[in-house]
């Protein structure tokens, strides 16, 4: 497929390429799912590699490819895919459109192998300067008006599907896909830089200062509270979440591409902790 985005250092697609690229020898005889599979550039890639590729989108009507076919799938819905069907996920620019995006890290779990791999691509809300213009007008960047019913409706066309294609009206950050993704079975495996944002890097001798002090009080703050609950458990929480918040790469990174790794089923994942929680027949 020829694809002039996959040479472009400024679209998302580029630094896909390469990150496949890396992992090709890995790939090979893997089954992995491309959701959403748009044009089928992602899938080109994976098909290049050697792997064995299941493209799933609410239009498959743009997927281009011949050699593979893309199946109509609401991902809020379900994904028309056996449990623990895939080695690796790929959602690029998928999860910012997803309104019950726990429902949708849940169904990435279920059609995963455990050890698995979930690659997420999606429009930085981490950064400083999406932190600036939210804060400004709740707006993606300065330039935008927030989401609304005339820029965030992408597609509605009753002819192919009853499902609206919303824009970027779920944007989600670092700290939230963290969160979604434990509470799904999954763990970050690591979160790759993509390039800089340079309204970012204007804000950054300003802001970072105040960030990196009160993210630190925050810490030590947090660690003092819940008694009873082991001082080891709390920083590796914590800790995870204070240098997610803190590494300059995450605040100045123009676009957000993190993978997490299956460790265990939905069914089998329980944060239940005894010295915090208290039974229901306790609550008197």
């Amino acid at each position: 497929m020829d694809n002039n985005y996959t040479t472009n250092p400024k679209d998302i697609k580029f630094h896909v390429a390469n990150y496949l690229r890396g992992i090709k020898t890995s790939l090979k005889g893997k089954a992995v799912i491309d959701v959403p599979a748009g044009s089928g550039v992602t899938s080109q890639l994976l098909l290049d590699s050697g792997a064995k590729v299941l493209a799933f989108d609410l239009f498959p009507e743009y997927f281009k490819l011949k050699d593979i076919s893309c199946e109509r799938a609401d991902i809020t819905q379900g994904i028309p895919a056996a449990d623990a069907a895939a080695d690796m996920l790929m959602c690029q620019e998928g999860i910012e459109h997803f309104s019950d995006q726990l429902q949708v890290f849940k169904e990435f779990n279920r059609v995963l192998k455990v050890g698995g791999d979930l690659v997420i691509t999606t429009p930085s809300y981490s950064n400083l300067a999406a932190k600036f213009s939210y804060m400004m007008f709740e707006s993606e960047t300065n330039s935008q008006m927030p989401p609304n019913e005339i820029n965030d409706v992408w597609m509605d066309d009753q002819s192919v599907s009853s499902e609206i294609y919303h824009g970027h009206i779920f944007l989600i950050g670092l700290q939230k896909l963290r969160v979604l993704a434990r509470l799904s079975g999954f763990k970050v495996k690591e979160i790759r830089y993509v390039r800089l944002s340079r309204g970012s890097l204007l804000l950054f001798p300003l802001f970072y200062p105040l960030i990196l002090l009160r993210s630190w009080l925050t810490y030590y703050k947090q660690l003092r509270k819940l008694p009873n609950l082991p001082t080891a458990k709390k920083k590796e929480v914590y800790k995870e979440q204070l240098l997610i918040n803190i590494k300059p790469k995450h605040l100045l990174d123009k676009h957000t591409f993190i993978i997490f790794e299956k460790e265990k089923d939905v069914a089998d994942v329980s944060f239940k902790l005894d010295e915090i929680i208290k039974p229901f027949h306790q609550h008197t």
